[in-house]
């Protein structure tokens, strides 16, 4: 089947733009992560569940995009269109990280200089297709599934719900998807406070654990999202692109509460924040509307930038994290100037990727899967 058949609706701008200020968050969160002494000082405390901001987005967009299309969709034309959007930017990812692997070499990985060529180029081919690599094949030594790019995993767990919903949870009533939904949201509610860890964080390695928390992290938002986008009837809201990225912030800014004493209160504020406050923010969002062309400016270059973002700042991050690696005992505010250099790093390759890569090859694999 074409897919141009099936056309393109409107975008939700202020959606796109949330997500580029949730993608931005990420990166300070990666920059700050290295240089906090445990999980209870970062000062962007919250930022990965910025991941879970994701999987709510795209199970929100997911359900408005494709929900009313099945009578001209099948299965391998929906996979399709995820690949196009998704795939070429796994791969640069994981090509960029095989580039920069051995110029990594430090303190924290100073076995990678001793890793075969062979073995960095049959890890960065199966990181490709995603398929996690076993914890024998982990070739930096942070028993991560994707140890070329670290965020793959998340992708990994989103084509999962993606699968999932075309395979036949799309078809379910929304009673059904509600009921779905209310005991997938216990299930996390349950997991954040009685997690040892006090969060969600997790999912990033091959092993039972870590299956658990991915799944736990990505089966509620993505649902909740795709309910939220059968049953919501926006109505007007002035500023909500404002009032949401204030929002946002706030969530994934703040410090971690009830200490090492009480892990369960911040496991407790973080279910919260996912099963509640995510979905009030996407429902604002879409209730929105653009008041100014440089507010549809804004959103649309944060949009367009988020995912290239998201896939390709880890790159760079481990640079960051080699040198801070090799100046030990470093400060915040010693090691500032390096981090809003690697920020800005991210922003150029970022948009460098999407401009010269991401639409070209999504252009092209367009005409080649017709």
């Amino acid at each position: 089947m074409d897919n141009n058949k099936l056309g393109t609706k409107p975008h939700y701008q202020i959606l796109d733009g949330l997500r580029g200020v949730a993608a931005i968050i990420v990166v300070f969160f990666h920059l700050a992560e290295p240089l906090s002494s445990s999980h209870l000082n970062n000062v962007v405390n919250h930022g990965y569940l910025a991941v879970d901001f994701f999987f709510l987005l795209s199970g929100f967009v997911i359900g408005y995009a494709y929900d009313d299309r099945w009578n001209k969709l099948t299965f391998s034309t929906f996979l399709r269109r995820r690949f196009e959007r998704l795939q070429p930017l796994v791969v640069l990812g994981m090509t960029l990280g095989a580039v920069g692997f051995y110029f990594t070499d430090s303190t924290i990985w100073p076995h990678i200089h001793s890793v075969p060529v062979w073995k960095l180029i049959v890890v960065m081919l199966i990181g490709y297709t995603l398929i996690p690599i076993p914890l024998s094949m982990d070739i930096r030594g942070w028993e991560e599934m994707h140890p070329l790019n670290s965020v793959g995993w998340s992708l990994f767990f989103e084509y999962i719900a993606n699968i999932l919903y075309a395979l036949g949870l799309r078809k379910l009533s929304n009673k059904a998807l509600a009921c779905f939904v209310v005991l997938a949201g216990a299930v996390l509610l349950h997991f954040a406070v009685t997690n040892p860890n006090g969060d969600v964080t997790g999912g990033w390695t091959l092993n039972a654990e870590h299956m658990r928390v991915g799944i736990t992290r990505t089966i509620f938002p993505f649902f909740a999202g795709l309910l939220l986008s059968r049953v919501a009837r926006p109505v007007y809201i002035k500023n909500a692109f404002l009032w949401c990225s204030v929002l946002l912030a706030a969530v994934l800014l703040m410090p971690r509460i009830g200490g090492a004493e009480h892990l369960w209160l911040n496991g407790l504020y973080e279910a919260l924040c996912i099963i509640i406050v995510f979905p009030v923010i996407v429902y604002i969002g879409a209730s929105g509307v653009m008041h100014s062309q440089r507010e549809d400016k804004i959103c649309t270059f944060l949009g367009r930038l988020s995912y290239p973002l998201y896939m390709t700042h880890y790159v760079l991050v481990y640079f960051y994290v080699a040198w801070l690696s090799n100046h030990g005992g470093i400060t915040l505010w010693q090691a500032w100037p390096y981090a809003l250099l690697t920020f800005s790093g991210t922003i150029v390759l970022a948009y460098a990727s999407l401009k010269l890569y991401d639409e070209p090859a999504r252009a092209w694999l367009r005409k080649k899967l017709k």
